[in-house]
């Protein structure tokens, strides 16, 4: 079975790429380069698949919103 998710891909402040699978709580990795990124994530795919099973809930990607806050 063939199944897509949605990785959101951010840049950590050491310059790393983080991408993590809002669908997978708990799935994500890093990586300095977004070829290598992508590799690793599908990788930390497969074994969340593998772990959590197959029943997973399928979500529908909207969009990002970015919002400020005063900290």
């Amino acid at each position: 079975m063939t199944r897509q998710f949605d990785v959101v891909v951010e840049r950590d402040a050491e310059g790393y790429f983080v991408a993590s699978v809002p669908a997978l709580p708990g799935c994500h990795t890093q990586a300095r380069s977004l070829d290598e990124l992508m590799a690793r994530i599908r990788e930390a795919i497969e074994l969340c698949l593998e772990v959590q099973g197959q029943s997973t809930e399928n979500l529908d990607f909207v969009g990002v919103q970015r919002i400020t806050v005063e900290a």
